[in-house]
């Protein structure tokens, strides 16, 4: 790389220590480098992202087919490369050096390209060239030397002796041998699982977060409204619901606002509120939407109601308030299990999920209120809301619905059996073998021993209170022999959480190896779960999900941590999941946050998740997502900046004489000059001139180009064409990796600048003790340098 120097100013003061105490520099940085997971590389583009399975064929790069940083058309672009910088080689130069020039212009679509280059982390500077082995780098300089030329602008590798290989070598050196090409090819490790969801070795799935919410009291619902415009709403508990954009802003006026209606209190875990909101199938064209509430009635009768409002003609962003229509209320004996949960199926019927009446043990009755079908507490309802009904009710009963002809049970009943079934999900189905589609997932939350995972099924009992999980709550009901109850798919037991939150089966786009797994999470202990289905089997298996590793979730935009009581799960309108927590499970605290779900091993291919949202007008101001979740990036970064004033301080602190002495006789280093500027051609002057290398080391394996032009007849076609720039100059800041290239280009400018000195002092590249750790010592100290040069311009 080239090193720029830098302006005479206050991180001068670098140089001297640095120089003067290399052991203690390398050990220290080795140490902090290992400590913060630097070193050990993970699957990443250079685009700052997962890797992906390419959907077309690769012409050129092949060995990067299956899985890699390339599709069809990057393929294309480096295959063309290739082919101008060969023009300049006669037919012996294309079966010596044409391998090894193929080999590191596709290491650009390895799936570990940017450790290859450096670019794991935006803010550190992009190689010219991706790090090679050092058996390999001294074959490639020996037999290609003037090929370096053709590959990268970098003065100090093209300068390097032709006949002594060391220095270029160690500047393509990478601090782990296992990750410099080819060894990387043959590491069985790093090989084995690549494009697969991580586990640790307990058998945990690494999975990482981008926060995009933030400040919320107590979330507990986020939907999407099916009309393409790729909008969500959330609801707090207090009874107000938001909008948020694709952009990712929040609009400041609230969609709804019933908090005058909504019965709850700042009581920590009060399950009281505005607890469920739905939108009707064909809302684009009817503007209704549902919503499911707790409130007082006559006589201060604490109730749960289910209403339909609509939407504002005059603003898209709007609820009527005057719109409500109350479809259906329903008295509760107590102030907790309340259910909450709304759906529209895909039979358009609208699915109600109801808790028992609450206190412990559902003491109601004989049998409790679960397991009384003349109750619609403990119940899964199913009504048809485009009608009213007889007996002046605002729905329809469903003529299929299982217990309509049962004399004393209410015909609006779907499933029974339910103690407080906690979040709900439909199953969009595979997508492209629609497998499971319409499947209906339920977390259930347990009494005293178990948490559990139903399937909900046409006129299923789900046992309680007879049973709680596998097994017997109520032992005399339990041994009925007509309970006939549905078992559950999945049930923990209180050593592992207290309180199930029923989540969702991915089906989105952009994280394909997740798609079937059934994730939920517990309110209590904050743990993240997933089920398997076995297709042969039917049995489902439990995996735990692990959450911000500083190795696999060291992306840009991704975070390690979340806030503990998991109250919700969501999708959006394309199929992400998410889910909803918060730190302090208040209905008035603002602390609730909305995370997405990332799969660090794998992403979909460029251009297969793009999708255009249906333009909305919107009247209120936009509120613009401001993030308080630490990135693991900046956590690593701060890392770093802390070791790095322990090691400055005791370095200078054993040896403040002689740095003081060093820094007065330092020498002000040359004026800076443009690390992208592009060289001269080799040649130039000289077009008809092709350069032919020994005939020792012939390559095998050399790609053809299409036609088949080579030799003169290539030397025929390449007049007047220029030479094809290098990496770095050749990267168009547009399109989607756009904002990642040009941080990266200004954190690289910066850091180069910020080295010059160091070079300049030693003549033969920054700290030359550090041997196979320097890249890593530049890329973790340049980063530091230049934040800390930026404060100091501002």
């Amino acid at each position: 790389m080239l090193r720029r120097s830098i302006p005479r100013g206050s991180w001068s003061w670098w140089t001297p220590w640095l120089l003067t105490s290399p052991r203690i520099f390398c050990l220290s940085l080795i140490v902090l480098l290992g400590q913060g997971g630097l070193l050990q590389g993970h699957p990443q583009c250079l685009d700052y992202r997962p890797p992906f399975q390419p959907l077309q064929h690769l012409e050129f790069c092949s060995d990067y087919e299956s899985f890699g940083c390339c599709d069809q058309r990057k393929d294309h672009r480096i295959a063309a490369r290739y082919w101008d910088i060969m023009e300049y080689f006669d037919l012996k130069g294309h079966e010596l050096c044409g391998g090894y020039i193929k080999d590191i212009l596709c290491q650009e679509c390895s799936p570990y390209a940017a450790h290859l280059y450096d670019a794991e982390n935006p803010r550190t500077p992009l190689r010219n060239l991706p790090g090679l082995c050092s058996d390999y780098c001294s074959a490639f300089h020996s037999n290609c030397h003037s090929a370096i030329a053709l590959l990268t602008n970098d003065r100090r590798l093209q300068e390097s002796p032709r006949k002594d290989g060391t220095r270029f070598c160690h500047l393509l050196n990478l601090p782990d041998k296992d990750y410099c090409f080819p060894n990387i090819l043959r590491r069985d490790h790093l090989n084995r699982n690549l494009g697969v969801v991580a586990e640790d070795p307990r058998g945990c799935l690494q999975l990482c977060l981008a926060e995009v919410a933030n400040g919320l009291r107590n979330p507990v619902s986020m939907v999407h409204a099916g009309d393409g415009t790729h909008r969500f709403f959330v609801a707090e508990q207090v009874g107000v619901v938001w909008v948020y954009l694709p952009d990712g802003s929040r609009l400041e006026q609230p969609f709804l606002d019933l908090k005058s209606l909504v019965l709850t209190t700042p009581w920590i875990g009060d399950e009281r509120g505005f607890l469920g909101l739905a939108f009707h199938p064909r809302f684009r064209r009817n503007r209704k939407f549902y919503i499911y509430y707790s409130c007082l009635g006559k006589k201060r009768v604490e109730k749960i109601r289910i209403s339909e409002m609509k939407v504002s003609r005059a603003d898209p962003n709007k609820a009527n308030p005057k719109s409500e229509r109350v479809i259906l209320e329903i008295e509760e004996p107590a102030s907790n299990h309340n259910g909450g949960q709304l759906l529209f199926g895909l039979d358009g019927y609208m699915y109600i999920f109801t808790g028992d009446g609450g206190q412990a043990g559902d003491p109601f009755g004989k049998f409790g209120n679960a397991q009384n079908k003349s109750s619609l507490l403990g119940k899964v309802l199913r009504i048809d809301v485009n009608g009213a009904g007889s007996g002046g009710k605002r729905y329809r009963v469903p003529v299929d619905n299982p217990f309509v002809s049962e004399p004393g049970a209410h015909p609006a009943i779907y499933a029974y059996g339910v103690r407080n079934m906690w979040r709900c999900a439909v199953d969009r189905g595979d997508p492209v073998t629609r497998q499971g589609r319409g499947r209906m997932f339920c977390g259930d939350v347990g009494q005293n021993r178990f948490e559990e995972v139903d399937i909900i099924v046409k006129g299923g009992n789900y046992g309680w209170r007879a049973k709680e999980g596998f097994e017997c709550y109520d032992k005399k009901l339990c041994k009925n022999a007509s309970l006939d109850d549905i078992l559950p798919i999945y049930a923990y037991g209180h050593g592992v959480g207290k309180s199930v939150t029923g989540g969702y089966v991915y089906r989105g786009c952009e994280s394909p190896n997740l798609n079937g797994l059934y994730i939920f999470g517990d309110f209590m202990s904050g743990r993240l779960m997933a089920l398997q289905e076995d297709r042969k089997t039917k049995k489902w298996r439990k995996q735990d999900i692990c959450l911000g590793n500083t190795e696999s979730c060291a992306f840009p935009g991704l975070i390690s941590a979340h806030s503990k009581f998991i109250i919700s799960f969501a999708e959006d309108e394309a199929g992400e999941l998410y889910f909803l927590a918060t730190s302090y499970p208040s209905a008035y605290a603002p602390h609730g946050s909305i995370y997405k779900f990332v799969d660090p091993s794998r992403r979909a291919p460029p251009g297969k998740c793009k999708y255009k949202p249906v333009p909305v007008k919107t009247k209120s101001k936009r509120v613009q997502f401001r993030p308080l979740a630490k990135m693991v990036l900046d956590l690593l970064k701060e890392q770093s900046e802390k070791a790095a004033r322990k090691l400055s301080s005791a370095t200078l602190a054993s040896s403040p004489n002689r740095a003081s002495s060093q820094k007065d006789s330092f020498r002000k280093p040359a004026s800076p000059t443009s690390s992208r500027k592009t060289s001269p051609r080799p040649g130039a002057k000289k077009r008809a001139r092709v350069w032919s290398p020994g005939s020792q080391g012939k390559r095998k394996g050399i790609p053809k180009r299409p036609g088949g032009r080579t030799g003169q007849a290539a030397r025929q076609r390449r007049a007047g064409r220029s030479l094809p720039p290098p990496l770095g100059s050749r990267w168009p800041l547009s399109g989607p990796e756009a904002p990642h290239r040009v941080e990266a280009a200004a954190a690289a400018e910066r850091d180069l600048r910020l080295w010059e000195p160091v070079v300049n002092q030693t003549g033969h590249g920054p700290c030359t003790c550090m041997g196979q750790w320097e890249t890593a010592i530049i890329q973790i100290v340049g980063g530091i340098m230049g934040t800390k040069a930026e404060e100091q311009e501002q």
